[in-house]
């Protein structure tokens, strides 16, 4: 076995997206070759409904898959081949662009106004840019969960792990995502394929990640009641771990646990073209989506 080392440790940025819903972005819209084959994730945690309720109206995806995983509040979709529901707490939702869609995602509070949630983009390899698109929604009942003798839960929202499989299939980064929650002052490991991109994101409780030059744990930043305290502990403040190679990571939990998504994918490795919510392999690609919304051609008829 190998551990992977930490190669860098940041900070979700506050970010505003759609019609004025007020997120942090850990990733997006920059070195695409960063986390191949993933492009950008959001989290979307507000308790002010007056910064989230406008959503994301009706807008354009192509060449990429999404998956959104609701903790709290609920989002209501609907799209371009005439899919609609509404997506509840631990519920989650796949969504394969391909040749064209548009839709729109509408969150909405729960019974105290707060919402959470994150979206993550996944890339397409060019030989599936145009595939016909389609929707997987699996409800939170449906995603099997593991609960080791340490206490250690692991919800298998996408892939294999620890002999059980998640509901979500036939993506095309072949990905596994975890939600993973480690009680306070277990130190646990978890297996990665060598070959995969990974990183982990934060978002409750504290701990540490070990190093491969530190197998005792990488001594990370916690913020406490706004202020940067000390260097000692890794914070569930939105914080993206990202790693290098190797097949295993290694964290410890800090005296209130720690809960973190696992996310790791195959990268694609070809050219990126990317503008907005549309991701192809050239420029050409690029301004051909375009010409497409434009001139009312973007959706393509079925076969």
């Amino acid at each position: 076995m190998s551990l992977r080392p930490t190669i860098e440790t940041r900070r979700a940025m506050p970010h505003m997206e759609g019609a004025g819903v007020h997120l942090h972005r850990a990733f997006g819209f920059q070195d695409p070759s960063e986390l191949d084959p993933f492009l950008l994730f959001d989290d979307f945690r507000n308790e002010r409904p007056e910064d989230f309720l406008k959503g994301f109206p009706w807008h354009p995806h192509r060449g990429i898959e999404t998956i959104t995983y609701v903790l709290n509040g609920t989002v209501e979709h609907g799209d371009s081949l005439g899919n609609s529901g509404t997506l509840g707490a631990g519920d989650v939702q796949w969504m394969t662009a391909g040749s064209g869609i548009l839709h729109q995602e509408m969150p909405k509070g729960n019974a105290k106004g707060q919402m959470h949630g994150f979206q993550l983009w996944a890339n397409l390899p060019g030989s599936l840019k145009m595939t016909a698109p389609r929707y997987q929604d699996v409800e939170g009942k449906d995603i099997p969960e593991i609960i080791d003798d340490d206490g250690t839960r692991v919800k298998v929202i996408v892939g294999s792990f620890w002999g059980k499989t998640g509901p979500v299939d036939g993506i095309a980064a072949d990905p596994q995502y975890l939600d993973i929650f480690v009680p306070a002052g277990v130190r646990k490991t978890f297996r990665i394929d060598t070959y995969r991109r990974a990183f982990a994101y934060i978002f409750d409780g504290a701990g540490k990640f070990a190093d491969a030059s530190d197998p005792q744990g990488v001594l990370l930043e916690k913020e406490v009641a706004g202020q940067e305290v000390n260097i000692r502990d890794l914070s569930g403040n939105r914080t993206l771990v990202r790693f290098g190679t190797g097949d295993e990571v290694t964290v410890q939990a800090g005296p209130d646990g720690i809960r973190f998504l696992l996310i790791s994918g195959a990268p694609i490795q070809e050219p990126v073209a990317w503008h907005g919510p549309i991701v192809m392999n050239t420029r050409a690609e690029l301004e051909q989506a375009f010409r497409d919304l434009r001139n009312g051609t973007f959706i393509q008829p079925a076969h």
